[in-house]
């Protein structure tokens, strides 16, 4: 009877922790992402997660958006920590990534503001390798270390100032983004 109690408590116990555990993922597509992460002494919540389909052809990643706790997604601009998560469904280069990253910031940017940026973007961009399905890049920001940019949780560099990351992030976030629905959703949780 006392090792019939102690097996009972023990499962108890095993399905306490895997329930805890399940409330600390969130899943799309097949895709988890971590609900919170910790980043310069800051807990970062998800304020949304979609999935980003090109030209009503073929999905290319999911992805999810992290801010401060309470804070909203309309407040994504501000010298705040933030991280972004892309999770790819396809095969992209280097090259590629350079190039549209460097197409979108043209069309979204005043050429003054576009020029500030230039060098770091340069120096950004030289940092992308070529990705697989499965791959994951991240963006994270704290106003003490800029951008970070990592591939599968490796570190890949670095780019200095706000300025920078609300104009990179800008891709996906920002008044003209790379697709209005994906932004949405990263930004209220629709």
């Amino acid at each position: 009877m006392n090792n019939r109690l102690s097996a009972t408590l023990w499962l108890f116990a095993i399905g306490l922790v895997l329930q805890a555990s399940s409330l600390q993922a969130a899943e799309i597509k097949g895709v988890t992402f971590a609900e919170r992460h910790l980043v310069d002494q800051t807990e970062l919540r998800i304020t949304g997660m979609g999935v980003l389909t090109w030209a009503l052809l073929f999905d290319v990643y999911v992805g999810a958006f992290y801010l401060p706790k309470g804070m909203s997604g309309e407040r994504w601009a501000e010298d705040v920590p933030k991280r972004l998560e892309l999770s790819y469904l396809r095969s992209i280069s280097a090259e590629d990534f350079s190039r549209a990253s460097d197409k979108l910031l043209r069309k979204q940017l005043p050429p003054g503001q576009y020029q500030a940026l230039a060098e770091r973007l340069q120096e950004f961009y030289r940092l992308f390798r070529d990705i697989r399905p499965g791959d994951r890049y991240s963006l994270t920001y704290t106003p003490a270390a800029g951008t970070e940019l990592r591939l599968n949780e490796e570190l890949l560099g670095a780019a200095p100032g706000a300025d920078f990351a609300v104009a990179y992030f800008g891709l996906w976030l920002g008044p003209e983004p790379i697709d209005k629905g994906f932004r949405d959703r990263l930004l209220k949780g629709g």
